[in-house]
């Protein structure tokens, strides 16, 4: 999301290999070329044998689960200590580097692969579980001791697969038997000799796994895939770990399972080949009727961010700080599913996987550094149901517009005049605010303030959905768009508020479509207005609190007098093409600043513009450069309400010494294959979280987007 190089490595080892595929394509010599479309099988044969590595790259999840540690028969009470990443409570909860080989065959009857895959994976996991020894007779030593520490090392599963082929694609789901190793060690004190005494045992762990995952070939030998799994290796175990010296001693005993989620990124060699259907454009051409190319529309996405910060001036640090020396990868995995029940009603929903966290737990920048960090973070690969809507259309006759298949778009033809209603969950960036030079972190900017209007706080839980309704009037050169959506209960909740005719999101758009005469190059201008009703403190009120004296930071002054409050604002939001390889893009937003954000981040003016050019100059003209700079504000009552202690959605540090933040990003999108991109960006930001006392910081970053 500080130049520790490994961590960067870790996300981009599996691509290094990528320019060394070699490319397949047709050609008029190619027989495959010359078959008639009638010979050309719809999905690919993946018949056969296969090796190759997986690797984890933002590491995957594991949790010892453990029983009570006993100490000649009495239970030592066990307390909770922060994870690895630092976010929050987890226990015996760690993450961990994974990655190994692994191997097996297919068989395939017509779509459907059945299939059984060894795997041995090599990993890092370690946890020490504190526990206080105070009532044992030693409460004069220091209280918390890793009484019991656990490590694995090695996994190992054994899976049947079986799935689905089709076009160069296959889904699948696996179960079958996993094991692991696990050492526990001891340590605990020996008042009478002076020291510490240790004790260690080795215990053999075998359950069960269940998974999924999706692969595509990329030539007729590779394949890229994407595969998940849970594992548990089996019930609760007591073992003895030594004993306490002592009259208040006794033999030590502990019990523990284990279970482990883990998300793998994987290359996979066939060695005797696969046979893939054809490109599109190599097979006769499609003429459906009604520009229908289909009832069912099914992509996938995938997109692993590594991201570091090395050292820069940190006099003093707060709970929500941007910290130096640091890195943190990453990951999410998106399918989007699409079903036309009808020739104009559509019903669309998104299960997302989302694992890891930003820089400093997605904290200390307003303008944060990594738009796929989410608040809603967690150390393990978390599955959530990120959007599920009905749209329905009603065509109002005219000039019809072709529309190809996509995500969230079955292939088909609507009315350029058209009036389009949805209902459901999904995120309000999904219709407003968009930008075709920067709008979405997973292949273009990262900086939350270059792809989006960074003041406008949108209603939406904590990865950025919301449920409600809305409502566009399309015609070929404007458009007029509104949601009514759901707020969250309080700032920065996850749970959306049901009370939706208390309190709830107004959103609104004006989007106008021009070709400037002297460029001959299109452009869009889109003006939004919102005004959401939720709950939130005012800043002045939390001010004049603490300033009294009745509270002792701005934070207990918010907690106390929040109650359902008005925040409105808007933004401007430009595109234009200047020639069909460069495009301009310029954005400004702002919001009242007399409350809370609730939704978004803590920016009450943002400023920010920059360029995007393809290169076909230099003979890649699918890759991008990008440059773009951002500057954010706080109004004069929220700077005083952070300057009195106040912690806001992203940043805090206990005090202010206040100036804007500014930042400056640029990136280089290389694109490997027609379906992966590998992505560096490199960003600059002054005074971080408002603060001239921090700073500036440089971030470095790549990025592997895989999508099909």
């Amino acid at each position: 999301m500080p130049l520790r190089f490994a961590p960067l490595l870790r996300a981009t080892a599996l691509v290094l290999a990528a320019p060394l595929i070699p490319s397949v394509p047709a050609t008029a010599a190619d027989p495959a070329a010359r078959r008639p479309a009638t010979d050309i099988p719809a999905y690919t044969d993946w018949s056969g044998g296969f090796i190759g590595l997986e690797g984890s790259a933002s590491g995957s999840y594991g949790a010892y689960n453990f029983g009570p540690t006993a100490i000649g028969g009495r239970a030592v009470p066990s307390f909770k200590s922060g994870d690895s990443t630092g976010r929050s409570d987890q226990g015996s909860n760690a993450t961990t580097a994974v990655g190994g080989v692994f191997g097996g065959w297919n068989w395939q009857a017509g779509p459907w692969v059945y299939g059984v895959e060894a795997s041995l994976d090599a990993a890092n996991l370690k946890r020490p579980v504190p526990s206080t020894i105070a009532g044992f007779g030693y409460a004069e030593v220091d209280p918390a001791f890793n009484i019991v520490r656990a490590k694995t090392d090695l996994y190992g599963t054994l899976r049947a697969r079986i799935g689905y082929s089709f076009d160069r694609y296959l889904v699948y789901g696996a179960f079958g038997l996993a094991g692991a190793n696990a050492r526990f060690l001891a340590n605990y004190p020996d008042l009478d000799a002076g020291g510490q005494n240790t004790a260690r045992r080795e215990i053999g762990y075998l359950g069960f796994t269940l998974g999924a995952g999706i692969q595509y070939a990329i030539s007729d030998s590779l394949a890229l895939g994407i595969d998940y799994r849970y594992i548990d290796l089996g019930g609760s175990r007591r073992f003895s770990l030594g004993s306490v010296p002592g009259d208040n001693g006794g033999p030590v005993t502990s019990r523990a399972s284990f279970t482990s989620n883990q998300l793998f990124a994987r290359l996979m060699w066939f060695p005797d080949g696969l046979k893939v259907p054809a490109d599109p454009d190599e097979t006769a051409p499609h003429d459906p009727d009604n520009g229908d190319t289909g009832r069912f529309s099914l992509h996938g996405q995938t997109t692993l961010i590594a991201q570091g910060v090395p050292g820069f001036r940190s006099p003093y640090e707060g709970a929500q700080s941007l910290i130096p020396h640091q890195a943190r990868q990453t990951t999410t995995a998106t399918i989007f599913l699409g079903l036309k029940l009808t020739d104009s009603t559509e019903l669309y929903y998104n299960p997302e996987f989302s694992q890891g966290f930003g820089l400093s737990r997605t904290l200390g920048v307003a303008g944060f550094v990594n738009g796929e960090a989410q608040k809603a973070g967690a150390p393990f690969p978390k599955l959530r149901s990120n959007r599920y809507y009905v749209k329905q259309t009603i065509g109002l006759g005219g000039e019809t517009v072709e529309v190809p298949d996509g995500p969230n778009q079955v292939a088909t033809r609507y009315d350029a005049e058209r009036i389009t209603l949805i209902a459901g969950k999904f995120a309000l960036g999904d219709f407003f605010d968009g930008n075709v030079y920067a709008h979405d972190p997973r292949v273009d900017f990262f900086n939350w303030s270059l792809w989006g209007a960074s003041a406008w706080d949108f209603p939406a839980n904590l990865p950025g959905f919301t449920q409600g309704v809305y409502a566009e009037y399309n015609r070929p050169d404007f458009a007029i768009r509104a949601a009514y959506t759901q707020v969250p209960k309080e700032p920065s909740s996850d749970v959306l508020d049901p009370r939706v005719f208390r309190r709830a999101g107004l959103n609104a758009e004006f989007e106008e479509r021009h070709i400037l005469p002297w460029l001959e190059q299109p452009g869009k201008i889109r003006i939004g207005l919102f005004s959401n009703v939720g709950v939130s403190a005012n800043n002045r009120q939390l001010v004049t609190l603490t300033q009294l004296g009745l509270f002792d930071n701005g934070s207990d002054a918010a907690l106390a007098t929040r109650k359902p409050r008005r925040k409105t604002g808007g933004y401007i939001n430009l595109e234009q093409a200047l020639t069909p390889e460069l495009g301009l893009f310029a954005r400004a937003s702002l919001n009242d600043g007399r409350t809370e954000n609730i939704s978004f981040t803590d920016i009450d003016q943002s400023f920010s513009g920059g360029l995007s050019l393809k290169g076909k100059a230099w003979d890649r003209p699918d890759d991008t450069i990008g440059l773009g700079a951002a500057m954010n504000r706080l109004s004069p009552s929220h700077r005083a309400a952070f300057a009195a202690g106040y912690y806001g959605l992203l940043i805090g540090d206990g005090r202010l010494n206040y100036g804007s933040e500014r930042a400056v990003e640029t990136y280089y999108a290389l694109n490997l294959t027609k379906f992966l991109t590998l992505t560096f960006d490199y960003q600059f930001v002054a005074n971080p979280g408002y603060n001239r006392d921090r700073g500036p910081a440089h971030f470095f970053a790549s990025r592997l987007h895989a999508d099909f």
